[in-house]
């Protein structure tokens, strides 16, 4: 499919979307996030299972976090069964979440490539795509030649520092509007009865004879009968606060857009050899990711020779954007499991749950983790697609190793 003429299709914001309310005193679910996955998991506690005294608490204003910071890409090509299901699932959710959300989240399904640049990345790549097709996913192998024809522009000469051997192809991927997104959630919890709150910075949980029954914040004390951190980079110290030691790790990622430009780059493409990921905004600017910073922080910013590498690596595949100007740079927290895979579940404190580790591919999983976390809250239980998941799996051995599919690229 291809993209949309810049700047079309897209609606003003209006003056009022959901309400500014006062927090109540209690409620029966605290979500501690209000970016996509607290946003989304409000969503669905209210259409799917009824539960609406419900609280979203944002310590600043919503959707301002990686929600905002992202780059938006949207796919469900990843190796192992388990990582394949939930993403999958959201993807399915992702074309249909217009009509559900009665939003225009300008979902565009333009396609994904992965590049391959060795005979190495060739034998995973054709490995993904036929576990890919075992798991239902759209995928497709495909050569130099025809890399060319889904995206001109992209450089396949032999004769460059990482020659192009191939790519994996997967039709149905996208981008979407991120802020559009998190709008239309938020404007169907709003409407559903659930509170969102912002400027709540949570500072302590409340837990009695070992469960969890509300939590400290600078708004004052909120009684709760259930509590699901979804706060990405932050979770980890917010679980401290209930005694858990999470294994995560907290790094900035960060990401920039170009000046705009008229319609020149049709699809996405990604590079884990040199660490760079493309696609080209409605509005017309270049959006641009690259790996993750190697040292840990939390400040949403990132060093100069990360973006420097990042520039130079675009500058080999798309020789045609040399003379483009960056507008932009910014950063955000994201929270890296060992295995690269998120953590979704319960905790060993009753009424306590995680969904947290999602590392770069938060974005992509957010209409179906906000479903399958609200079921996980609703029931006390984990649902299919989330327990494998689990966070027992670092004493278990049964990990989920998508580092090949997870750590650099989104």
């Amino acid at each position: 499919m291809s993209p949309r003429t810049p700047g079309a299709d897209l609606p003003a914001h209006p003056d009022h979307l959901w309400r500014d309310p006062e927090p109540k005193r209690s409620y029966d679910v605290v979500i501690v996030g209000g970016g996509g996955h607290g946003l989304a998991t409000a969503h669905y506690l209210a259409r799917d299972h009824g539960i609406t005294d419900v609280a979203v608490l944002e310590r600043g204003w919503l959707a301002g976090g990686n929600m905002a910071r992202n780059t938006t890409i949207i796919r469900s090509n990843y190796l192992w069964d388990e990582s394949a299901g939930i993403y999958e699932h959201a993807l399915k959710l992702w074309e249909g979440l217009e009509d559900e959300l009665d939003y225009p989240i300008l979902f565009s399904q333009r396609g994904v490539l992965n590049l391959a640049h060795s005979l190495q990345d060739v034998r995973d790549g054709v490995r993904r795509v036929e576990a890919n097709r075992l798991n239902g996913v759209d995928a497709e192998w495909l050569d130099p030649a025809q890399v060319k024809e889904v995206c001109p522009i992209v450089d396949v000469s032999p004769d460059v520092r990482h020659p192009v051997h191939g790519a994996t192809w997967q039709p149905r991927a996208g981008i979407a509007k991120h802020d559009h997104v998190a709008w239309a959630f938020a404007r169907s919890a709003d409407a559903a009865g659930i509170d969102l709150v912002q400027n709540c910075e949570v500072t302590g949980l409340d837990i009695t004879n070992g469960r969890v029954t509300g939590v400290r914040t600078t708004r004052g004390p909120i009684a709760a009968g259930r509590v699901a951190l979804c706060a990405a980079g932050h979770t980890s110290v917010l679980a401290a606060l209930a005694g858990i030691e999470l294994p995560l790790q907290s790094h900035p990622l960060q990401a920039l857009v170009s000046e705009l430009l008229e319609p020149v780059h049709p699809t996405v493409v990604m590079s884990n050899a040199v660490h760079v990921y493309v696609s080209q905004a409605h509005k017309g600017e270049l959006v641009m990711g690259a790996g993750i910073d190697a040292y840990n922080s939390y400040t949403q910013r990132g060093a100069f020779h990360v973006i420097e590498a990042q520039m130079a690596a675009a500058l080999e595949l798309f020789p045609v954007f040399a003379r483009a100007h960056v507008l932009r740079t910014w950063g955000g927290i994201v929270d890296v499991s060992p295995d690269a895979s998120p953590i979704v579940g319960l905790t060993p404190v009753p009424g306590l749950y995680l969904n947290c580790g999602w590392g770069t591919g938060g974005f992509k999983a957010t209409p179906g983790i906000g479903q399958v976390y609200a079921h996980t809250v609703a029931h006390d239980t984990p649902h299919a697609l989330s327990a494998p998941f689990a966070l027992d799996r670092f004493v278990t051995g049964a990990l989920v190793d998508e580092h090949g599919a997870a750590a650099v690229a989104h």
